[in-house]
């Protein structure tokens, strides 16, 4: 009997390991810097042989980075619409009782690895309709459309990327050195997103800062509700519109705030429960087979 079992959310430079039972409640958990970075090749084995020695002999299902061509084993992404039953049957047994999650691919040409067992576990516990709107604020920021419990379709942006790179290496630098977070100088350019040319806006931000028509510390702010501003319009945010966010307390109030620039209501999911649900789901379709 499959009584108990390891769900690793492997992602690029962290991970994250829980022992669940046959209910899906966590038993123990503990997260590391040894993301798929940070294992060498060949090196994967180990880890999960470590692990199991650490929080006992179980069955493996990993999730994320760890299928990828820098993780354990390249693993093909499953199309869309998926859902539970779908990537349950596509997972990639890499090694005796361990098992890796395909990732799911968009046909207009996206790919994601990880967070479709955040999507689909949202909805499995409740979290979540089973028809809605999902986003998941980050580095690169997923929007994903839910359909019947299923992941019908979904799209990335590159906004917390593009900010950072915009901190480091643009013309804007020596002005984005300031806070970043929910007030007058975030929700104005959250605003201002509304206008299409955000090109010219960004450049604005220097333009304002030197003229002194903001402060110098509301640059980084203003740069920031700019970029999310555009994010949430461009995924068709627009009034009455429910989004069920799945992030940490720091960017789930930026998110909130911009969705509501938009007339939109925002919804806070614990991602970590969301995930949680989801694995317990896809190895509850396999683990008597």
């Amino acid at each position: 009997m499959n009584d108990r079992f390891l769900a690793i959310d492997w992602g690029t430079t962290n991970r994250r390991v829980y022992l669940l039972d046959r209910a899906g409640s966590v038993l123990e958990t503990f997260r590391d810097d040894r993301g798929v970075l940070a294992v060498g090749p060949g090196g994967f084995a180990d880890e999960v042989a470590a692990i199991r020695a650490r929080m006992g002999d179980w069955p493996v299902v990993a999730a994320g980075m760890v299928g990828s061509q820098r993780g354990w084993a390249l693993v093909p992404y499953l199309p869309c619409p998926a859902g539970a039953d779908q990537i349950a049957g596509a997972l990639h047994e890499v090694a005796p009782r361990t098992w890796i999650v395909p990732g799911l691919s968009d046909p207009r040409g996206d790919v994601m690895r990880g967070e479709e067992v955040q999507l689909l576990g949202a909805v499995h516990a409740g979290l979540a309709p089973a028809d809605a709107l999902l986003c998941q604020p980050g580095t690169h920021c997923k929007w994903a459309r839910m359909a019947d419990g299923a992941v019908a379709s979904f799209s990335t942006s590159m906004t917390g990327e593009m900010f950072a790179l915009l901190k480091q290496h643009s013309l804007l630098a020596e002005f984005l050195g300031g806070p970043v977070a929910d007030g007058p100088a975030f929700r104005a350019g959250a605003a201002a997103s509304a206008d299409p040319a955000l090109l010219t806006a960004l450049f604005g931000v220097r333009a304002a800062a030197l003229l002194g028509l903001r402060a110098v510390e509301d640059s980084a702010a203003h740069a920031s509700g700019l970029l999310i501003g555009s994010d949430v319009r461009g995924a068709g945010v627009a009034a009455g519109s429910d989004v069920f966010l799945l992030a940490d307390p720091m960017l789930g109030a930026l998110y909130t705030a911009a969705i509501a620039q938009c007339g939109g209501r925002a919804h806070l999911v614990d991602s970590h429960a969301a995930f949680v649900a989801g694995i317990a789901q896809i190895w509850s379709l396999v683990r008597d087979r």
